[in-house]
């Protein structure tokens, strides 16, 4: 190590041991504004800026600018005044605002969805429930708080990268890890099997083809219980509605979606605003049916050719449906991102810390099993069998590599590397 390195690293040191203590729960929304904690500011145009407060820090725009130790130790609500005379409006930021301001992988469900989905899946305290599409962990934040510490939450993911930036989202909003979540990678046909019969409240699926887990779902549910699922479109809301149908293990399922507009109010001006949160999906919701019993059938007549031709027929859904994918640039940027902020949250200070480092080395050797991947694969046939020879001895290069479609490579060992500094989750603010 570098005689420039050991000193930052002395810094670094000296700054977490005299930053607060790290707080968790509730303790994180109380009290005075502490460094390494988020802060919203709103200007007199109404505009929002999310911030994280560090020691060292500067927020510049136009509508004023600041050192962070000014707002450092001050009571929440404060409207600071800055030297140009403008005046900015600090708050913490609601999970409302959170959610759609923090780093994100997937797409995120948006908040008027998010409280449908608490209220109509009817999540209480204590409740076993299931989650099927982690993505950047918006919903998660909700289901989170409407279970309580006594319930049980089980999130399914199949990409790595998701669960980690999901994963990291959560406990900065929390504090720490959740002990009612946990986070299972595969497919969701696959954990709902291992569940045991009847052990579910509620199921949410929030997936491409929620169809395709129609039947694992009724086994893992209770009587009573409630499945939901998200979709976008209305082909998916057509088909998904149909399979629980013909299914008969659940009551006849109901379809809706939620517009938000909001309002215009200044003396007898009274209008609504030009601009609403309008579609963002349909939300699909049934109930599991006792055991043995036929579900009743609506007396009323079908609309003229409402079941002349179904669209989808026997075609597969990854025929029919295409997963948008997302740059791999863009996850690499997201999860040092979500490291770095993990040591913002601890130190307090804007410095690079251990998290961002190990990040650092971690996306380091996904690049590198990559391009080994790949150099693999433009190999001539003769050459590329001995090189799979090898690699079966040092599991450097997989069959899977070939594939562009296949994970990354190094995603197991990066799961394993987040297991080998558990001891920074300790210290608070996990990734």
């Amino acid at each position: 190590m570098s005689e420039y390195q050991e000193q930052n690293s002395s810094e670094r040191e000296q700054r977490e041991a005299s930053a607060p203590p790290h707080l968790c729960g509730a303790d994180r929304r109380r009290g005075v504004f502490r460094a390494g904690e988020r802060v919203q500011l709103t200007d007199v145009k109404g505009r929002k800026y999310t911030i994280s407060l560090t020691y060292e820090g500067y927020f510049q725009s136009t509508r004023g600018s600041f050192y962070h130790r000014e707002l450092i130790g001050q009571p929440e609500g404060t409207v600071l005044t800055t030297a140009d005379g403008h005046r900015l409006l600090a708050l913490r930021p609601l999970v409302s605002d959170y959610v759609l301001s923090m780093p994100r992988g997937a797409t995120v469900i948006y908040p008027k969805d998010s409280a449908q989905i608490i209220t109509m899946a009817d999540i209480f305290p204590g409740a076993r429930v299931l989650e099927a599409g982690l993505g950047s962990g918006a919903l998660t934040l909700s289901l989170l708080a409407a279970i309580g510490e006594h319930g049980t939450l089980i999130s399914v993911e199949r990409r790595p990268e998701f669960a980690q930036i999901a994963r990291a989202n959560v406990e900065s909003w929390y504090g720490e890890h959740p002990s009612s979540w946990s986070v299972v990678l595969g497919s969701a046909a696959d954990v709902l099997a291992s569940q045991a019969s009847g052990s579910l409240d509620a199921i949410v699926l929030d997936m491409l083809a929620p169809w395709e887990n129609v039947d694992a779902a009724a086994q893992a549910l209770r009587p009573g219980g409630v499945i939901l699922a998200y979709v976008a479109t209305t082909t998916q809301l057509s088909r998904f509605m149909e399979t629980i149908r013909s299914s008969e293990n659940f009551t006849q399922p109901q379809a809706s979606e939620s517009l938000v507009r909001t309002w215009h109010v200044d003396g007898l001006a009274v209008r609504p605003d030009h601009r609403m949160v309008g579609h963002t999906g349909f939300l699909v919701l049934a109930r599991r049916l006792a055991p043995d019993t036929q579900p009743l059938v609506p007396t009323k007549r079908p609309a003229p050719g409402a079941y002349a031709h179904e669209p989808w027929g026997d075609t597969p859904a990854t025929e029919t449906l295409i997963e948008r994918t997302i740059s791999e640039k863009k996850l690499r940027k997201v999860r040092r991102d979500v490291a770095h902020r993990a040591d913002v949250e601890v130190s307090g200070s804007a410095a690079p810390g251990p998290r961002g480092e190990e990040m650092a080395r971690i996306l380091e050797r996904e690049a590198a099993a990559k391009v080994e991947a790949k150099r693999a694969c433009s190999l001539p046939a003769a050459a590329r069998l001995a090189t799979s020879v090898r690699a079966a001895s040092d599991s450097s290069v997989s069959e899977s590599s070939c594939d562009p479609s296949a994970p990354s490579l190094a995603f197991g060992e990066a799961l394993a590397d987040e297991k080998r500094v558990e001891d920074l989750h300790s210290d608070g603010g996990g990734w």
